[in-house]
């Protein structure tokens, strides 16, 4: 038999790990900090020796699954906007086909406007596509104010199932939100501090910026007077990602994430 060569090891490598993590989200949904490593070789189909042999304790696993998550958390903001209404999304949210879904999204779960306060109202959160762009200033300069405002209004609620659909495909990823809102308190602070702010750099402070967009595209007032001030935004943006994966959490457990998605936007009122 010709020896593996390097690339072929790595390769390997690479999917096992991969595999392991996946195991170890799931069995984290179902055992939380009680997860064994024998749990995770049992969900993943592989011997025990095999996962200690990557991972000689549940610290260590837990710390690089979540730093592995963090790398694709934040891609939910962008997959609404590239393909907001792609065949996918289509069969998730079970759109009768004579129906358009932008009325089916529209006329249920329509933004609200903000309140004469300046306020942003408890729901209409998740109207991000206004802001999607503000990485790419070519990009965001070539909208119109119209469009940026329809945008905000129309794929608030996608946005939000969106963002339900990769958890209900990647565990990790909604363990890592869920832990995110608990502080990492699982972990030890050395572990736990670089993990909340790297979150808080990379997802929730993107986040919040979007939502503030979207609130003034949506027609609240955006002046300095009345504009929300920072801690207030991420405070706001934690609320609705809690609020998110709370809902979220009996769905998963059920298996019925995809399928309840839609319905957990409508009683969010998205």
């Amino acid at each position: 038999m010709t020896p593996r060569t390097k690339e072929q090891n790595e390769e390997i490598r690479l999917r096992r790990l991969a595999q392991i993590r996946k195991a170890a989200a799931d069995v984290f949904l179902n055992k939380g900090p009680l997860l064994e490593i024998r749990d995770v070789a049992v969900q993943a189909g592989l011997g025990y020796g095999t996962v200690y042999h990557y991972y000689s304790n549940k610290g260590d696993l837990l710390h690089d699954l979540l730093w592995d998550a963090l790398e694709r958390a934040g891609g939910w903001l962008e997959a609404p906007l590239k393909a907001p209404l792609e065949a996918p999304l289509e069969a998730l949210l079970k759109v009768p086909p004579e129906v358009p879904l932008e009325t089916q999204l529209n006329a249920p779960l329509e933004v609200p406007r903000a309140s004469a306060s300046g306020e942003a109202p408890v729901g209409g959160h998740f109207g991000l596509a206004a802001a999607a762009d503000t990485g790419n200033p070519a990009a965001a300069d070539s909208r119109s104010g119209s469009r940026e405002t329809a945008a905000a209004a129309e794929l608030g609620p996608v946005a939000a199932v969106r963002l339900l659909q990769f958890w209900a495909e990647d565990h990790a990823l909604y363990l890592l939100y869920k832990l995110a809102g608990e502080g990492f308190a699982s972990l030890p602070e050395a572990r736990s501090a670089p993990l909340s702010a790297a979150f808080r750099r990379e997802v929730l402070a993107p986040f919040a910026a979007l939502l503030e967009t979207g609130r003034a595209a949506g027609g609240a007032a955006a002046s300095d007077a009345n504009a929300a001030e920072p801690p207030y935004r991420l405070l706001r943006a934690e609320m609705l990602l809690a609020a998110l994966v709370g809902c979220a959490s009996l769905s998963l457990r059920r298996g019925k994430l995809h399928e309840e998605a839609r319905d957990i936007a409508r009683f969010l009122n998205l």
